[in-house]
């Protein structure tokens, strides 16, 4: 008998859990860059001569569109 509970509510659950996970978005990786600056507040260079970046991985979250919620009186 337990067998057949399991074997009912396993489709079950991985529908829920592909049903509740498609509401959300995923988050996507960019980098951002911005030019080092030192303490005189000039931008510093390398060896090369080109400007040094400090660069960060950050996500973005797409906004999902839903209703607006209703004022109380």
């Amino acid at each position: 008998m337990k067998k057949l509970a399991w074997i009912l509510l396993l489709p079950l659950m991985v529908c829920l859990n592909v049903v509740t996970t498609t509401a959300y978005a995923e988050a996507q990786v960019k980098e951002v860059c911005h030019d080092r600056v030192g303490k005189d507040g000039k931008p510093v260079t390398g060896k090369d001569g080109k400007v040094v970046q400090d660069c960060k991985k950050i996500k973005v979250h797409k906004k999902l569109e839903g209703t607006e919620v209703p004022v109380k009186k």
